[in-house]
């Protein structure tokens, strides 16, 4: 699994389904550099079980995101057809109706493989014919659940990547994005289990148990 911290996040060019119901072609993450935090997740399939938990469940705290200058974007390796369809059934029926922020859709599973959370590689075989055929090994090709919190200046600074039957914590998400945000501001790092409001630390020759050991 790539380590993408401290790095330019991938760039793409896609399909992305907004408020619901709006096509936009040319959809890229770049276009939100210089302006605003980008919180960009992946999740397996539309019309599952465990993912539209989740994507409501970052529409439920999407104001507290965009408070804090944060695009909330969701990418999966479904067409922008199975993303419309799905925003538009109901979520008594499986659905994510009301789900605002912009869903990307990565048919080609190139977004999934530059981020590296694609399950399974492609590799070639060999046939029976002596031929080579590039074929898929291991999981279905479907996207892990990757979280990746992208700085205003397009850098990786936080990612987390989970199996498929593991769903996601967005009050975490959340609090990363607050400690990020009061380190750029206050340049001071923030230890364990830090929530804003709660003292952080400065860097300094102090050791973190003698700093502990005052809180």
């Amino acid at each position: 699994m790539a380590v993408l911290i401290g790095k330019k996040a991938p760039d793409f060019n896609a399909i992305a389904v907004v408020d619901g119901e709006d096509f936009h072609e040319g959809f890229t993450l770049s276009q939100f550099e210089g302006n605003k935090y980008v919180l960009l997740f992946f999740y397996p399939l539309d019309f599952t079980f465990v993912c539209p938990t989740e994507l409501h469940a970052f529409q439920e705290k999407l104001k507290e995101f965009e408070d804090r200058d944060v695009q909330v974007v969701a990418v999966s390796i479904d067409s922008h057809f199975s993303h419309y369809a799905w925003l538009n059934t109901p979520k008594d029926k499986g659905g994510i109706e009301g789900v605002t922020y912009p869903l990307v859709a990565d048919i080609t599973k190139t977004i999934a493989m530059d981020y590296d959370v694609l399950a399974g590689d492609y590799e070639y075989v060999e046939n029976e014919n002596g031929e080579f055929r590039l074929s898929f090994t291991g999981q279905d090709a479907i996207a892990y659940r990757g979280l990746f919190l992208i700085d205003k200046q397009g850098i990786v600074r936080h990612q987390v990547v989970n199996d498929l039957p593991l769903g996601r914590n967005v009050d975490e998400a959340l609090r990363m994005v607050d400690a990020l945000r009061h380190f750029e501001n206050k340049g001071e790092v923030c230890p364990a289990n830090w929530s804003e409001g709660e003292e952080a630390m400065k860097e300094s020759k102090e050791s973190v148990s003698e700093y502990l050991a005052k809180r």
